[in-house]
């Protein structure tokens, strides 16, 4: 008999973007390595990003439990629309493009909503899910977050309850990016490390994804850690049409400070020194974009040869990124994020396409591109290597030779990444 194993998730179809990915295709799977999964999910949640095509991969077998939850978003909205939607989806403006309302925003968000927006759920869910646990006799709880606030759904059943509990860290909590930004009094950001720290040290088996995250929780927990990276599914596109143009796509969010003036740069200088280049190049720019990264863009002269398309479903991107020359990889400059692999990363990987990747020194993606040998892993002062690379895939292009020989992929497949998490289940 299949073991029962409820997964505590935010994200859900219809939700879009990269955080509902990772579960959907672990509930996918599950069954095959005899596991029936049960989803914990919120009835009226907001979601800022939408994608209908997923729901399509969401078996009718699956039992999905709802239960309502109480959002602050929608009431900030009312004060700023584009502000409340702009926040909730993680584009935060750079602080001297702040306005007084977004920098209010920030503030209450970080220092009344600790953890984060999606706290006042936890109370209804432990007691709506203390009876159903022990109604249907399931000991084994999964949370995964962000939202981290879900964690603490899972801290309160395992005291009360005893179940097994894993904790699954999609991101980390108090070093993210963009934490910094939300204008932390001392007294919140001590209670948010007090609570990850609790969380750490109550779960039963911490789940991460990636190598650098390990390291940093491994300070402040005896636990066991594993890494569970996100992966690729093998995803046909039928009637595909490579791109004409030497067209370099980026796919998903960019964020004010994922801007890599050292790329505009060499674009800009490559269009200037080469007719043939300026003639065929096209920047594909595929989902939420932050205002300040348009207007750097804009300022290098390279505003005539962007296709600014917006976001767009999964399957949709996954059509871009098998049809574009060179895919684009780009994450913040800093410490924080070296931890940060996005799930994107591996959908690059088996699109058979150049990666070139700008970030941190030392991150987990430069490590698995360089593993894999998928593409090209550069800094933000790369600016010769940079500049090199690019030429020779637009040669490449021009001959038609423009090729990945990936190495060692297999292991980041969906189904080899649940068989591994259905060894701690």
């Amino acid at each position: 008999m299949p073991k029962k194993v409820l997964i505590i998730t935010y994200y859900w179809p219809p939700a879009g973007g990269p955080g509902v990915q990772r579960w959907l295709k672990f509930v996918k799977y599950l069954p095959e390595f005899d596991i029936e999964p049960i989803v914990y999910i919120p009835e009226n949640p907001n979601y800022p990003l939408r994608d209908e095509s997923l729901l399509k991969e969401v078996s009718n077998e699956l039992a999905i439990i709802r239960q309502p939850i109480k959002e602050p978003y929608k009431l900030a909205g009312l004060f700023s629309k584009s502000a409340s939607k702009s926040i909730s989806k993680g584009i935060i403006p750079a602080q001297k493009e702040q306005s007084f309302i977004e920098k209010l925003m920030l503030f209450v968000r970080g220092n009344f909503f600790i953890p984060d927006a999606r706290k006042a759920w936890v109370k209804p869910s432990v007691k709506f899910l203390s009876e159903y646990l022990k109604n249907e006799a399931i000991e084994t709880i999964i949370t995964t977050g962000p939202p981290h606030s879900l964690h603490l759904i899972g801290l309160q059943l395992k005291e009360s309850l005893g179940v097994k509990w894993l904790a699954d860290f999609r991101d980390p909590w108090t070093t993210i990016g963009y934490h910094k930004q939300l204008k932390l009094t001392k007294s919140s950001e001590k209670r948010h490390k007090a609570l990850e720290k609790e969380v750490l040290n109550k779960a039963d088996q911490i789940i991460v994804t990636s190598f650098t995250t390990k390291s940093e929780f491994e300070a402040l927990t005896q636990k066991p850690i594993q890494v569970i990276t996100n992966g690729y599914d093998n995803q046909s596109v039928q009637n595909l049409k490579m791109d004409t143009k030497f067209s370099i796509a980026h796919i998903g969010s960019l964020l004010s400070k994922r801007n890599p003036e050292v790329l505009w740069r060499v674009l800009r200088d490559l269009r200037k020194e080469s007719d043939g280049f300026a003639k065929d190049f096209q920047l594909n720019l595929i989902g939420a974009i932050s205002e300040d990264v348009l207007k750097t863009i804009y300022s290098y002269g390279l505003d005539n040869c962007i296709k600014n398309l917006g976001y767009v479903s999964h399957e949709k991107a996954i059509k871009y990124q098998k049809q574009s020359q060179v895919l684009l990889l780009i994450e913040i400059d800093s410490e924080e994020t070296k931890c940060i692999i996005p799930g994107k990363l591996f959908e690059y990987m088996v699109s058979d396409r150049p990666i070139i990747a700008l970030g941190p020194k030392e991150s987990d993606v430069e490590k698995i591109i360089k593993e894999t040998n998928t593409g090209h892993y550069f800094y933000y002062t790369s600016y010769n290597a940079l500049k090199s690379v690019i030429f020779e895939h637009y040669k490449a292009y021009k001959d038609d030779a423009l090729k990945v020989q990936a190495i060692g992929l297999q292991k980041y497949s969906r189904k080899a990444l649940t068989k591994s998490l259905s060894n701690f289940i």
